[in-house]
């Protein structure tokens, strides 16, 4: 154990949360760890007590206890949540306040279990995500297992069912990145086919599939339901491959894939509704690129703006691509800053 310190903030460090300050300074400690210090006042900036979410400045003095060097081996978690799982997921908080968290969510993790799904899913994974509440935090919308990005959970039944209003307000804008096979045209447009389950329950999940009802044709078929999908090309390589912004204006279960499968340019990676490429039409590069182009999914939930439950205050939340995909950014030389955060408001 090392003893108690003053610390002092430095010009490099900048403005930040002080529970990202001590993990950046001491990554030995967990989200849990720094937010039971700070409870109990054994962390103090400038002398006075202080919150895990509260920002420090260049300049400012924190006061630090005695840490273990390194992570002591543990006994198990009473939450009966592993300690690895519990840094997993405490380690994808991009933002937590006394009311709501939002995680980078990984590729292949699902957001909740059910068939197929598995044991390790987020919402089975809250109880490392208390921090000293009573209650479990609770999911208010999911993404699909293999795609990854912006997730959000409430900490209190009543921030659940603002941020449920929220998410139904015309206010709150989600958009996500993805690498299709292909170039759209046009470039810009709207996706509007109704989605509806596919019959059947075969090996390779064809009853989880979704099946695009053309919108003249919806009325026979009382099962779908309306949707629209916003799309905007960012940049594309040859005739081969675009990168998409998507924006769901409906919220459908796998609306963006069976959208963009259905106008022939199927998300790499997708192997659900991407075949391959003798059965995609469309361009004919179904969702299999080769190269040095991860077969993982291409799909990731990048930005979001929502209005806080509490404050109301419109708050922009943006993830950082997951690593399979910032490899193949870095393989077409794609620059994340060289195109804009929100297309459909730029390009209007």
């Amino acid at each position: 154990m090392s003893g108690v310190k003053t610390l002092t903030v430095s010009e490099d460090e900048g403005e930040q949360r002080l529970d990202r300050w001590f993990k950046r300074r001491f990554p030995q400690l967990t989200q849990g760890a720094v937010e039971k210090m700070c409870r109990t006042g054994q962390v103090r900036v400038d002398g006075a007590r202080a919150k895990a979410s509260d920002r420090i400045i260049p300049g400012q003095t924190v006061r630090v206890p005695p840490l273990p060097e390194t992570e002591a081996p543990s006994r198990p978690r009473p939450d009966g949540v592993s300690h690895a799982d519990a840094k997993m997921i405490q380690d994808c908080i991009l933002f937590m306040d006394d009311h709501m968290i939002v995680l980078n969510k990984p590729a292949g993790l699902p957001s909740q279990g059910g068939s197929g799904q598995g044991d390790r899913h987020v919402d089975g994974l809250t109880e490392a995500l208390k921090f000293g509440y009573k209650d479990r935090p609770k999911l208010v919308h999911r993404l699909d297992k293999d795609t990854s990005g912006l997730l959000m959970l409430a900490r209190t039944d009543r921030v659940a069912r603002g941020l449920s209003e929220s998410l139904r307000h015309r206010n709150t804008r989600k958009i996500y990145w993805a690498v299709v096979a292909g170039v759209p045209h046009p470039r810009k447009g709207s996706i509007k086919y109704a989605l509806m389950k596919a019959p059947g329950h075969g090996k390779r999940g064809e009853g989880e599939k979704m099946m695009c009802i053309h919108p003249g044709k919806v009325g026979d078929y009382p099962d779908a339901k309306r949707a629209q999908t916003d799309y905007f090309t960012l940049w594309f390589l040859g005739t081969r491959l675009s990168w998409m912004a998507l924006e769901p204006i409906t919220g459908r279960t796998h609306q963006l894939r069976a959208h963009m499968a259905e106008i022939g340019h199927p998300i790499v990676g997708d192997g659900k509704y991407g075949g391959s490429e003798a059965e995609n039409a469309g361009d004919g590069w179904g969702a299999t690129v080769g190269g040095d182009v991860s077969r993982k999914l291409h799909l990731h939930a990048r930005m979001l703006k929502v209005e806080h439950p509490i404050t109301k205050e419109l708050m922009t939340f943006t993830a950082p691509l997951p690593d399979h995909m910032a490899r193949t950014w870095k393989t077409l030389d794609w620059k994340e800053d060289d195109v804009p955060a929100d297309p459909f408001e730029v390009f209007k």
